[in-house]
């Protein structure tokens, strides 16, 4: 595998990331139930409205083609505690460490912006992907929340407390 890079994206690049997006939608129905429709009927507005830099930072992971192999989002949906949202690794570079440089960026940003933690929240069935978020340090909360999409399944509070810089 070539090497891979994490960049933070903004409202010019759109269309990159809803290219991303889709294929993240498309892949994994189950991790994300019912988006794909709706993120179809976006327009370039609403697209460019998700990646405003005042709601959060939006990364984007490259392999050294440039090609687009993953995304993830730390949001602040209240302004106060950042989520992790958006978590997606190409199927074919899952286990080759793109996860892993998406955390680790989404982190950093998390520290330069004074913040003592970052949250998440994880299908509580999705293994994989809470590997990877205890890998680096979220601790699972025993909080849940109903999946809205998929009304069987839970999703369950992970939390990774920072030190202030």
């Amino acid at each position: 595998m070539s090497d891979v890079s994490v960049r933070r994206v903004g409202p010019d690049d759109w269309e990159t990331w809803r290219e991303v997006r889709l294929a993240a939608l498309a892949d994994s129905p189950e991790v994300f139930p019912g988006e794909l429709a709706l993120a179809q009927d976006c327009d370039e507005t609403a697209w460019r409205e998700r990646l405003d830099e005042s709601y959060g930072v939006w990364l984007l992971a490259t392999s050294d083609t440039a090609e687009p192999i993953g995304q993830v989002g730390a949001w602040l949906p209240f302004g106060s505690v950042p989520t992790l949202v958006q978590t997606w690794v190409h199927p074919v570079w899952r286990g080759h460490g793109v996860g892993d440089a998406l955390i680790e960026e989404a982190l950093g940003w998390t520290r330069e912006r004074g913040h003592d933690r970052l949250d998440l929240w994880v299908l509580e069935t999705n293994l994989p992907a809470r590997r990877l978020y205890e890998r680096h340090g979220f601790f699972r909360t025993a909080e849940y929340l109903p999946c809205p999409d998929l009304p069987r399944m839970r999703e369950e509070r992970m939390v990774r407390r920072l030190t202030r810089s």
